[in-house]
């Protein structure tokens, strides 16, 4: 049985066989085409159907409970169902003996009915209150989940990390906090408390308690494995450069698989509003401009594959052999490096602490809804965090942007500066840096000082969202190819020398425009040394790499 069932469920329960089948059979006669009956001979297996219908996201229309049974009765079982499903609607089996139980049901457990046994002729007294109860439960139904369902805390960092993962490879999920009665429900469910979090739920009802990206990935529909050793062609890094070289490397014939650490679209993938990027004149976000893009380079051919590490790269022959995090490796004719570039982390007094709780490296889009009339503390000057600050500006009640220069025209496109100083919310603070924060459990105060003065102030504030530095993903590179000072890959001209070609080079021609110092291996995006760090730049490099790609293959 799997994802959410189309009907909703009525649950009978009696430890008598006879009474269980009949009351299952008159029950599945009447309403079998539209809802789903399940029948349960004991307490303690109607609660476990229970709690999977709960985890599987299903929803209990009716229960009809025995009142005598040995270990659990009916009101006790009844008052268990309620705890995960409070507007299903609640009968009671009982004997005339029992009328007395079951009218102090009533206020126990909020019991919709009780009926008397044998309820025979069905016709007259089983199915006029069967009929009416349904009815009501319509009216206020409990409400399918065949989403993704998470379980968590707001200032807790693996729930955060979760959320984060979640959001931006783009896997539709439902936020429930575990100190609200949903959350609750589900956590009681699974047989966790709130200090087991985050639990995941998945569509098809599997419980995931605190897992890591790899199994989240693989139970959310996310590809990680390969479905061949060898390729044309791997690109490792999912943003814009590397989504634009596995869509013309596909369209093109070439096999292709795109390896992702962690999530497609990068930096941009993160962005609330990118209005500067070619052909959307209303502006795009960076989770539907990657969607396209992975979707397209889908419909092309191209393999995508989720939270798998790249650690290392080495030439055998013609072929470039990609090893990854688990020991296994890949091979292809040639490999595009478009991994991208991270936020650099804030080195000040107890900020660490706060990493997934109150502070933040990016991800504007996954914590808006929870800074709503808050102080949000934005650092950064460059397009990023202004995009970020006027996401912001909807939800938070006021917006700091920290900057340690003069003022955002330096870093910022002019657009983005104008939208900023038109929005009444939004406080910019020249001359200014974070140099601690504090709090109990999650971020509740930062010190701010002025770069001139070196003054300091302390101020209130939940959440810090940085977007700072650039540094590049190449450490497992360091003695592959031939990097910067920075760590940014050289390519092309970058690599020769008074005219000389870089060491170890074998080929009679030079380094085409972006290969790097091992042939057959190319760069394209912010990873490249001196690229122009731009969303347009970064696809026209993708697309740049695979012409080369090409001219390559033809040589070999």
């Amino acid at each position: 049985m799997g994802g959410v069932a189309a009907n909703p469920v009525i649950l009978t329960v009696d430890d008598d066989p006879a009474v269980s089948r009949a009351v299952a059979r008159d029950v599945r006669r009447r309403y079998g085409e539209r809802y789903r009956v399940v029948r349960a001979a004991s307490p303690e297996d109607a609660l476990d159907a229970v709690r999977e219908l709960k985890l599987r996201g299903e929803r209990l229309a009716l229960v009809l409970a025995d009142y005598r049974m040995p270990r659990m009765d009916g009101i006790a079982f009844l008052e268990a169902v309620m705890d995960l499903f409070p507007l299903a609607r609640r009968v009671l089996l009982t004997a005339y003996a029992d009328t007395g139980a079951a009218i102090e049901a009533i206020n126990v457990v909020d019991l919709d009915h009780y009926l008397l046994k044998p309820w025979s002729p069905p016709e007259e007294n089983l199915y006029p209150v069967v009929d009416g109860l349904l009815e009501a439960w319509l009216a206020t139904p409990d409400p399918a989940a065949s989403e993704t369902r998470v379980v968590g805390h707001r200032w807790s960092a693996p729930s955060f990390a979760v959320r984060d993962f979640l959001t931006r490879n783009l896997v539709p999920y439902r936020w429930l906090p575990a100190d609200e009665p949903e959350g609750g429900r589900l956590l009681a469910a699974a047989g966790l408390t709130p200090q087991d979090v985050p639990l995941v739920v998945t569509a098809d009802g599997k419980s995931l308690v605190a897992p890591d990206e790899a199994a989240l990935a693989a139970h959310v529909g996310l590809s990680t494995s390969p479905a061949a050793d060898f390729y044309d062609l791997v690109v490792v890094g999912a943003g814009p450069a590397g989504l634009g070289a596995a869509v013309y490397g596909a369209s093109e014939g070439l096999r292709t698989v795109l390896v992702e650490r962690q999530a497609a679209g990068g930096q941009a993938g993160q962005s609330s509003r990118i209005e500067n990027y070619l052909g959307f004149p209303d502006g795009v976000s960076g989770a539907q401009l990657t969607d396209r893009a992975r979707r397209q380079a889908l419909r092309f051919g191209a393999e995508i594959l989720s939270t798998r590490e790249v650690t290392g790269l080495e030439a055998a022959g013609s072929g470039r052999v990609l090893r990854f995090g688990d020991g296994s490796t890949i091979t292809a004719h040639a490999v595009v490096l478009a991994t991208g570039v991270s936020y650099r982390r804030l080195d000040a007094p107890g900020l660490a602490d706060f990493a997934g709780a109150g502070l933040f490296y990016g991800s504007a889009t996954t914590e808006a809804m929870n800074c709503r009339d808050e102080e949000v503390y934005i650092v950064g000057g460059a397009n990023s965090a202004g995009q970020a600050a006027v996401h912001f500006s909807h939800y938070a009640r006021q917006v700091h942007l920290l900057v340690r220069g003069p003022d955002l025209r330096r870093s910022m496109s002019h657009y983005l500066v104008q939208q900023i100083e038109g929005i009444g919310n939004i406080a910019v603070h020249p001359y200014t840096e974070v140099a601690g924060g504090e709090g109990d459990g999650h971020l509740e105060r930062l010190v701010l000082r002025d770069t001139r003065s070196g003054g300091g102030r302390t101020v209130e504030a939940a959440s810090l969202f940085v977007f700072i530095g650039a540094e590049p993903r190449t450490e497992w590179l360091a003695d592959v190819v031939e990097r910067d000072p920075r760590g940014f890959v050289l390519t092309g001209p970058d690599l020769l020398s008074g005219g000389r070609r870089p060491a170890g080079w074998t080929l009679h021609r030079a380094p085409y425009h972006l290969e790097s110092s091992v042939p057959g291996v190319f760069a394209a995006g912010d990873v490249r040394a001196d690229s122009v760090k731009r969303v347009a730049s970064a696809v026209g490099e993708g697309a740049m790499a695979v012409s080369l790609v090409h001219r390559y293959l033809e040589a070999q």
